[in-house]
């Protein structure tokens, strides 16, 4: 494999792809084979549970529901480390909305679910213990965060990552709309339920991902932190040191 490949080539996955080497808005870049984020985990094969081991992936930080987790269960490879991070709360956990001055609703469905999934007490305790494995992930290994299609919930955790790291919004964007590139949006591959969460989840897994979507994500960061950096210490429990040492760790 090239050391400098963005798609990972698997037998089940078709969306596993590294988040090395986007440039930053100061000149660096994310370190190749560091964080990766993917879709279901679930149909890895023998060989690709090798490969993700050769790869040193040591930490698989999972965004899916219970009922994702339960029905289509992560296959987990030699030395990994698994973390719940569900990011929809869910059985009486905390729903709250948080009431963020500047922030405005946006017309589109799937841009409002975003932007209620940035604002929501539950979903950010997810991404803050996503973020946090990684603040702590031991020099040489690397991480894996992924929900079902490597779309929604994968793509909010990158936005997030990506801007705090200094890359810039056209570039998250970009990769973001990668996913319709590599993914099958096919109703049938969606599990089956009558659960209104899991039908939500479904539903989405068969939409594109839209520029605009990931855009208005962006710009609630924007509107109600004024900045990623600002989000992180606020909410994600970050210091300004943990921000620099973040930077640090994954860009050369």
């Amino acid at each position: 494999m090239s050391k400098h490949e963005r798609v990972i080539t698997l037998d089940g996955p078709m969306n596993f792809r590294d988040l090395g080497g986007y440039q930053t808005q100061d000149g660096r870049a994310i370190k190749w084979g560091t964080i990766y984020r993917a879709d279901d985990l679930s149909r890895l094969s023998h060989h690709d549970r090798q490969k993700l081991s050769a790869l040193n992936i040591t930490v698989d930080c999972d965004l899916r529901s219970s009922f994702e987790q339960m029905t289509a269960p992560d296959r987990h490879w030699s030395g990994v480390k698994y973390v719940d991070a569900h990011v929809y709360a869910e059985n009486g956990e905390d729903d709250e909305q948080l009431d963020v001055p500047g922030v405005h609703e946006f017309n589109d469905m799937l841009g409002n679910i975003y932007q209620h999934v940035l604002l929501n007490v539950h979903s950010q305790l997810a991404f803050k213990q996503v973020l946090h494995e990684l603040l702590n992930l031991p020099a040489g290994d690397a991480l894996v965060f992924h929900c079902s299609a490597g779309k929604d919930r994968t793509g909010m955790v990158s936005a997030l990552i990506m801007a705090v790291l200094g890359v810039d919004d056209n570039t998250i964007i970009k990769d973001y709309l990668l996913t319709n590139q590599l993914y099958s949006f096919a109703m049938s591959d969606q599990l089956k339920t009558n659960d209104e969460l899991s039908q939500m989840i479904a539903n989405m897994n068969v939409t594109k991902g839209d520029g605009p979507v990931m855009k208005g994500f962006l710009q609630t960061i924007h509107d109600g932190w004024g900045s990623a950096e600002n989000l992180f210490t606020q909410r994600f429990g970050f210091t300004a040191k943990d921000i620099e040492d973040f930077r640090n760790k994954f860009l050369v």
